[in-house]
This record gives structure tokens, C-alpha cells and sequence, in this order.
């Protein structure tokens, strides 16, 4: 008699149990644990001064422009992550990652020291350090995870990373821009010093192995373009990452818009807080199941599977109505990241130990800059294009760049035996 294929729900019950052997598995590894925990410290400090920043800017000078160029200036630095990730291939990662947060503790902390009359000049240098913190931590904690946990379960843990920033980026902003209406600036500045000192002091009980001295002079010979030279000639890498690349491109476009579908929905601007909590909340659930779906089709195809699902989220903003908004938010929230995670995993395990800081730089690099870009270009198509037409092409192009990822050659997903 022919075997009937499994019910739909025993399949859920597979993949839950899955995910909780797999994810206990993770936890139970020293560095991931640790790394996980770090990064959910510090997170949390940053996500609450991500927002307030652009508040603390607002209310002292009054200048929208201002406010704005904040978050540029956190951001400016993606602009040159592959020479800043060598930084990571050339000193031990571990000394990095406690160095990198004591100095932003007391460069937090230095604010509360400025007069008046330099504040807002201290806040943008302290903000453009800020973004270099962030490229050198990202490359250092991914190396040496690379080489800490079993290759097998580099997916769960990058999907649990996910998912703990976007926690974070659910509830910090919130509770820092509560702590700045009732007490000001003070308090946020002392959450987020804090949150680096005790990310520091985890980061110090890491045992991760380091590059060896041979590996580390080869690093050097290697040049900071090693990692974009890496990825322009790995077939496993590239397509991983282009796509990527272009579906941030795609979701600056998506992010530009999002106040014009408010208005759309005859909602006051607020509502967008909304929306970006549903599509939080949907980026949660997908770091989650990551592991095991990266287990149950190659990197590509969970790549394609969740820029389409992006795509289809982003043209049916078009439609209007809060139903829809809301549930195109939480799709797009579990459609977006599929990429990022898959491309992140691919990095860790296809590169070599001694270029892996600069290649996990260098892919952020590429993949997050075209976001920053298309937020800003965004803004002036959301001007003169009706966003219902420059929705349904930016979904249009989400499905062509599914489509083209999913059609190419299937690359062996062979990768270094674990440690």
C-alpha cells in the first residue's frame, strides 16, 4: 500500500519540534549563548537610541533636516564596511567586541558632560562613531560564531539573532521615547552607556577560537577588498547577496512609502507605528523558523520563497484597507529578512576564517547601503509617482528578482566540516 504523506498539521508538529531541539541546541553552545546575549543587551540600548536621537536632535534646534540626519549619520558608515571589517580579520575578534563597547559606554556616557552650546555638534560625532561601532561588532560577532557553532545550526542561530533584534527594535524605541518625554535626554543616554558596559562584560566570557598567527598574516596580505573580491567570484555568495542587495533597494522604496499609505488609509501618521510593529512582529516568527526551513530547501530557494512573499505584501499596500495594511505588513515582515538570513549563513560557512570579518562587512555593506539610498530617492518619488503605482512596481520587481534567484543553477551547500 502507498505511504500517504504526512497531514499538514503533523508537519507543523515536526517543524515545532524541530525548531526547539535545534534552538536548544543553539543556546547550549557557550559562544552562540553568549553572542546572543550581548547582542540583546546592547540591542536594547541602541534600538532605544535609534529613535531618540532624532527626538533629543528635534526639540533642541527644531529642524526636521536635522532630526533626519541622525539616523544618516549612524548609518554613514556602512559606506566603507569592507575596510572597517578587516578590522576584525586583523586583531583577536573577542578583544574587539569588549574593546568596540567599552569605548561607546564612555562615549554615551561623555555626552552627559557637554555644555549646551556643543551638544548637538558632540551628538552627531558620537552618533557617526556609533555606526563604525556597529559595522565592527556585526563583523567580529559573525566570525566568531562562524567558527564556534556546528555549521548545521548557523541558520537557527542567525534566524534567533533576527528575531532578537527585531524584539528589541518592537519594544526599546518605545521605552526610550517614553523615558525622554518624562525625564529627557539623561536617562536614555545612561540606558544606552549601560547596555554597552554590560555587552562588554558578556563578550568577556566568550571562548571563541581565533584566527591563528598565520592566518592573521595572510589577513594582511589579503587587503581590505578582500571580502568583495571573494564574494564578486563565489557562485554560491553572489547571487545570494546581489539579490539581497536589490531587495533592500526595494524595501527603501517600500519604507518611503509607508506614510503615503497611511494617508491612503485616512489615518493620522502615528498609524505608521502600527504598522511597523505588525511588520516586526512578522520578522520575529520567520527568525524563528529559519533553522529548520534552511534545513528543508537550499539557501536560494527559502531566499526566493521569502523576497517573493515581500513582493506579493508590498503590491497588495496598493489594495488600501486596514485589514490588508496590517496583514501586508506582518508578510512583509516575514518575507523581507529570508535573504538577509540565508546570505548571512552562506557567508559564515563558505568563507575562509582569515577574510571572514571583512567578507560578513562586505556583504552588509552591499546589501544595506542600496536601503539608505532608496529611503532617501523614495521620498522624492513618493512626491511626484501615486504610491499605489509605485507599489505594485516595486512588487512587480520583488517577483522578477524572486524569480531570477530561484531559476539559477543550484549551488553545492557543502561547507566545512564543524569545528
Amino acid at each position: 500500500m502507498a505511504r500517504s504523506a504526512p497531514l499538514p498539521g503533523a508537519r507543523v508538529t515536526r517543524v515545532r519540534e524541530e525548531w526547539t531541539v535545534t534552538s536548544v541546541a543553539v543556546v547550549r553552545d557557550r559562544t552562540a549563548r553568549l553572542c546572543l546575549t550581548g547582542l540583546l543587551v546592547s540591542g536594547f540600548g541602541t534600538s532605544a537610541m535609534w529613535l531618540t536621537a532624532g527626538i533629543w536632535v528635534k526639540s533642541l534646534t527644531g529642524s526636521d533636516s536635522l532630526a533626519a540626519l541622525t539616523v544618516c549619520a549612524m548609518w554613514a558608515p556602512v559606506l566603507v564596511g569592507p575596510a572597517l571589517g578587516a578590522v576584525a580579520d586583523l586583531v583577536p575578534r573577542r578583544l574587539l567586541l569588549i574593546t568596540v563597547n567599552l569605548v561607546m559606554a564612555g562615549l554615551m556616557a561623555s555626552l552627559l558632560l557637554v555644555g549646551p552650546g556643543h551638544r548637538i555638534g558632540a551628538l552627531f560625532a558620537v552618533l557617526l562613531v556609533y555606526g563604525v561601532s556597529g559595522v565592527l561588532l556585526d563583523a567580529a560577532e559573525a566570525a566568531l560564531v562562524a567558527r564556534a557553532v556546528d555549521v548545521r545550526l548557523l541558520g537557527d542561530f542567525n534566524g534567533l539573532r533576527t528575531t532578537a533584534n527585531e524584539g528589541m527594535k518592537l519594544l526599546a524605541p518605545l521605552a526610550g521615547a517614553g523615558l525622554f518625554a518624562r525625564y529627557g535626554a539623561v536617562p536614555v543616554v545612561v540606558l544606552d552607556a549601560v547596555t554597552f558596559a554590560l555587552a562588554a562584560l558578556v563578550f568577556a566570557r566568550v571562548r571563541g577560537r581565533e584566527p591563528a598567527g598565520a592566518a592573521r598574516k595572510r589577513a594582511r596580505r589579503g587587503g581590505t577588498a578582500a571580502g568583495i573580491r571573494l564574494l564578486r567570484g563565489s557562485a554560491a555568495l553572489r547571487p545570494l547577496v546581489y539579490a539581497g542587495a536589490l531587495t533592500m533597494l526595494l524595501a527603501g522604496l517600500n519604507g518611503a512609502a509607508v506614510y503615503a499609505v497611511v494617508e491612503t488609509l485616512g489615518r493620522p501618521p502615528a498609524y505608521a507605528g502600527v504598522l511597523y510593529a505588525f511588520q516586526g512582529a512578522g520578522s520575529v516568527a520567520v527568525g524563528l523558523l529559519a533553522g529548520p526551513l534552511l534545513r528543508r530547501m537550499p539557501e536560494r530557494g527559502f531566499a526566493g520563497a521569502g523576497i517573493a512573499v515581500f513582493a506579493v505584501a508590498v503590491g497588495a499596500r496598493a489594495l488600501g484597507g486596514d485589514a490588508v495594511a496590517l496583514a501586508a505588513s506582518a508578510a512583509i515582515g516575514a518575507g523581507l529578512p529570508c535573504v538577509l538570513i540565508a546570505a548571512m549563513t552562506a557567508v559564515q560557512r563558505e568563507t575562509p576564517d582569515a577574510v571572514l570579518g571583512r567578507t560578513t562587512a562586505a556583504a552588509n555593506s552591499l546589501m544595506m547601503v542600496p536601503n539608505a539610498l532608496a529611503l532617501a530617492g523614495g521620498a522624492g518619488l513618493v512626491a511626484v509617482v501615486d504610491v499605489r503605482l509605485l507599489l505594485a512596481l516595486t512588487g512587480l520587481a520583488g517577483l522578477v528578482t524572486a524569480a531570477r534567484l530561484g531559476s539559477g543553477r543550484r549551488v553545492s551547500r557543502a561547507g566545512p566540516e564543524p569545528s
